[in-house]
């Protein structure tokens, strides 16, 4: 048995070029609702690659500072309309190409935790994903991501094999290690219908009819078995197609994160899901009101939105958190962008959310308050943000096991959920 897992492991990047699922996969999400893993809260990370303008984002237009800093690409004081920040507490406002989040933020159900990131002062794209993906700033040698270990914390006998699931071609660092875990690039690859499909198919069979191991021959099994099956989900078909590239208001998250709500609804015994979305490192014509930022944003509110809307009651059993690596300097550069900073800004979306609240302790854009005289201090560190979540939303009663090097204390949880 651990020949043939360790064989479909290194053999994915085949398998899911031909749209192949392994048959315990399909099992779980063939089981559906009443299945005995059935209903479970949900964790949902969806990382922001790049280094998202957390200053920009949700902007601190209360803050004398923040105009001057960022005299071409400032985001426009509250006036009441589209042309602005969007107000939200008389202090920060979200920029207005998140309006499509504001309602979430008024029904109580999207939180913002401001002036959160790492401890660790690199400025370095690779290094700082892999600490925030690790869960251990400043160490490169650990082996697993800080989610796999989250799943190791509260460890099941019969868990389901879709316990843990990453919308990405490869599986991330997040949730690497020993706890297994899942990574597919979309749920609608997982078939092979017709024409050119079927001869593929027929050709991979055929390949590994004639493997000399029986390994490879029960991994080709049970691999083919699984097309057939995977027709059961239900609702799967018009599910995996909302948020396709091209459809109406679909954007470049949608569609992860569209299938993502398809899998708690399928009431597969979902725990932990990965997404993650690129393109936040503006380093010129980052623009204010419009530009390349307002384009990501709009992606990212019609993503969440979505989201949310598809899972409709379901959002009570479900917590989504963005992340980035670092946030960007609090001074526009000569380009009209910024460069890499420190501080950023996560939002927090679900039923259980402590929402229509601006968490974190505000460190002020005074010079002297800046970390090294540039960037927005990290006043939370993620992993406060993170353990809260894993501990009053997720289950997980050891942290210390999750972020070995940090003991996260309620009293430093921003408290973003309700106890």
């Amino acid at each position: 048995m651990g020949t043939r897992r360790a064989f479909l492991r290194s053999s994915g990047l085949a398998l899911v070029s031909f749209g192949l699922m392994p048959r315990a996969l399909v099992r779980a999400a063939a089981a559906g609702n009443g299945s005995a893993r059935g209903r479970r809260k949900t964790l949902v990370v969806v990382l922001q690659r790049g280094a998202c303008d957390g200053l920009n984002t949700v902007v601190p237009w209360g803050d004398p500072r923040y105009g001057g800093l960022r005299p071409t690409i400032a985001v426009p004081r509250p006036d009441g309309g589209r042309d602005a920040a969007l107000d939200l507490d008389g202090f920060f406002g979200l920029h207005p190409a998140l309006e499509p989040l504001l309602p979430f933020w008024k029904d109580r159900r999207l939180a913002v935790v401001h002036a959160v990131g790492s401890p660790d002062p690199t400025r370095s794209h690779f290094d700082a994903q892999d600490f925030l993906e690790s869960g251990t700033p400043g160490r490169k040698a650990t082996q697993d991501g800080w989610l796999n270990r989250g799943l190791q914390a509260r460890p099941e006998s019969d868990a389901s094999p879709l316990r843990a699931v990453a919308l990405t071609p490869t599986l991330p660092r997040i949730l690497s290690g020993r706890a297994p875990a899942v990574s597919m690039a979309s749920l609608r690859d997982f078939a092979l219908r017709g024409g050119r499909a079927q001869a593929a198919q027929k050709g991979f069979e055929e390949m590994y009819a004639g493997a000399v191991t029986e390994a490879l021959r029960g991994a080709g099994q049970e691999t083919f078995e699984a097309l057939e099956a995977l027709e059961a989900v239900d609702g799967g078909a018009s599910a995996s197609r909302a948020g396709r590239s091209g459809e109406r208001g679909a954007t470049s998250l949608s569609q992860p994160l569209g299938q993502v709500a398809q899998l708690v609804r399928s009431e597969v015994g979902l725990e932990f899901a990965f997404v993650e979305t690129g393109g936040w490192d503006h380093h010129a014509n980052e623009g204010g009101l419009q530009g390349q930022l307002a384009g990501r944003l709009r992606d990212l509110a019609q993503g969440l939105s979505s989201f949310a809307t598809a899972l409709g009651p379901r959002l009570d059993d479900v917590v989504l958190v963005t992340l980035t690596e670092f946030g960007r300097t609090a001074r526009e550069n000569g380009n009209r962008g910024t460069d890499h900073g420190h501080g950023s800004v996560a939002l927090v979306l679900g039923g259980a959310v402590r929402g229509g609240q601006v968490r974190g302790r505000w460190p002020g854009l005074e010079p002297g308050a800046l970390y090294e005289g540039r960037d927005l201090a990290v006043t939370t560190d993620f992993r406060d943000l993170l353990g809260e979540l894993l501990a009053r939303h997720s289950g997980v009663t050891d942290l210390r096991s999750v972020f070995p090097g940090h003991d996260p204390q309620p009293g430093r949880f921003p408290g973003v959920l309700r106890s």
